[in-house]
């Protein structure tokens, strides 16, 4: 997800590992074609210097040469007149390491299992479900004893359910790795372990996310085939509460970024998320997507409050000045469907409408495009990680504080969501105007 910003400039941003340079050599253009998938991938095949994406239109820096590539091609190409100026650049890394620093599925795979190997009393990897093309989908249980369920206060963190946010895997994975390898020197750290379950799911979209590193960056959604050349369900817009709810917060339209899917829960993806989250006692839970560095609440698909405003907008604020006490950055905490735009059938406005929990969705770092987008640098993941390491333990803290935050709420409609009777289209259906 992104703010909608209107630029005078274009950001550019270097995914090939090419050299930056200040402005354009004297004999290279700087020229665009119209944004698709086909022009991505034939560009890429060509190995230009694709240099930003910007208003449905890609930007490549091109000397003659690679001018007349661009013409074989046959693509309508227009000459573009600024000075450049580069913000960030993504490394490929090397052949054996596609993306870098960054996680891909094998790779997050590969060290979810040496965790578990490393500290056997503390981690378990388990398989919460399988994704379209069968890869599965893995959570990361931490606990001093991971491998029974204990009915201990359990918060569930969760990441990827955007292909192209590259960044929303390593946040939740380091966390896991955190807690591990400091629980035996750490006396707070090894309190919350012992003292709680936490859950984490660094990959939610496992097809989309080796889709954005194999073939397109900018892929959005998972790998559903719609018909009509059309592909991928915005998991984002796929759980069952207010789920289709309007067009406005959600898409009909397959071939849409935000297409909400044929029914509510129709991917395997969101099932799994549901199902690991219906079966245990949740008592706090974030998703992190980029990018836009806020942290938002339910509800989302609307601009009214729930009746638990207060208390997350206190646990939201509260996370916001830990996370701005590290590296001096601001997260602006505010509800969903006021801060950045209304969306419905999402995973923090269905987790609280299920459980009651506090849910929030966290957008991570840049702000806006200016600062890189979806393009986060190899080198930030560490300091992204770490600004949002105190925020983490605090949830976790708070949770066990509060192993039942809202007794007897409204909101605790586990039943009811197993029900046949529940409609997701129909979320006021059960007097909801007494819960807002």
């Amino acid at each position: 997800m992104k703010k909608i910003f209107f630029f005078l400039f274009v950001l550019v941003i270097v995914i090939t590992g090419s050299p930056l340079f200040a402005q354009k050599p004297q004999d290279t253009e700087i020229v665009s074609v119209l944004r698709t998938e086909a022009h991505f991938r034939a560009l890429s095949r060509l190995g230009l210097d694709l240099v930003a994406d910007w208003g449905g239109r890609i930007y490549i820096a091109a000397p003659p040469s690679d001018l007349r590539k661009i013409e074989n091609l046959g693509l309508p190409i227009r000459i573009e007149t600024w000075t450049l100026n580069p913000k960030v650049s993504v490394s490929t890394g090397a052949a054996d390491n596609p993306i870098g620093a960054y996680h891909t599925h094998r790779e997050l795979e590969t060290d979810l299992l040496a965790l578990q190997a490393r500290f056997p009393q503390q981690a378990k990897v388990y398989k919460i479900g399988l994704s379209l093309e069968n890869r599965p989908i893995y959570a990361l249980k931490v606990s001093d004893h991971p491998e029974i369920e204990e009915g201990k206060p359990a918060v569930l963190f969760l990441g990827c359910h955007h292909a192209r946010e590259w960044i929303s895997v390593e946040v939740p994975f380091l966390l896991g790795k955190h807690l591990l390898e400091n629980y035996a020197s750490d006396p707070e750290i090894k309190r919350f372990v012992d003292t709680s379950e936490i859950w984490i799911v660094p990959l939610v979209n496992p097809d989309g996310h080796n889709y954005s590193v194999q073939v397109y960056r900018y892929w959005r959604k998972n790998r559903r085939m719609n018909g009509d050349s059309q592909f991928g369900v915005d998991l984002n817009r796929n759980f069952g509460y207010a789920w289709g709810y309007d067009n406005t917060g959600s898409s009909p339209n397959p071939g849409s970024e935000v297409y909400r899917g044929p029914v509510a829960f129709s991917e395997p993806e969101t099932r799994a998320v549901r199902d690991l989250i219906l079966n245990r006692n949740f008592g706090a839970l974030i998703s992190y997507h980029s990018f836009s560095q806020l942290i938002m609440y339910p509800w989302g698909y609307t601009q009214l409050p729930t009746d638990q405003d207060v208390l997350m907008k206190d646990l939201g604020s509260r996370m916001s000045a830990l996370i701005q006490d590290v590296n001096g950055r601001t997260y602006e905490s505010a509800q969903s469907g006021q801060a950045l735009y209304l969306t419905n059938g999402d995973t923090t406005d269905w987790a609280f409408a299920a459980t009651g929990m506090p849910a929030y969705t966290i957008e991570l770092p840049p702000v806006d495009e200016m600062g890189g987008g979806f393009f986060n640098r190899e080198e930030d993941i560490a300091p992204i990680f770490r600004e949002n390491l105190p925020a983490m333990l605090h949830l976790i803290d708070w949770t066990i504080a509060h192993p039942n935050p809202i007794p007897e709420s409204p909101y605790d409609l586990r039943s009811f969501f197993r029900s046949p009777k529940f409609s997701p289209r129909n979320p006021e259906g059960r007097n909801r105007e007494k819960m807002r």
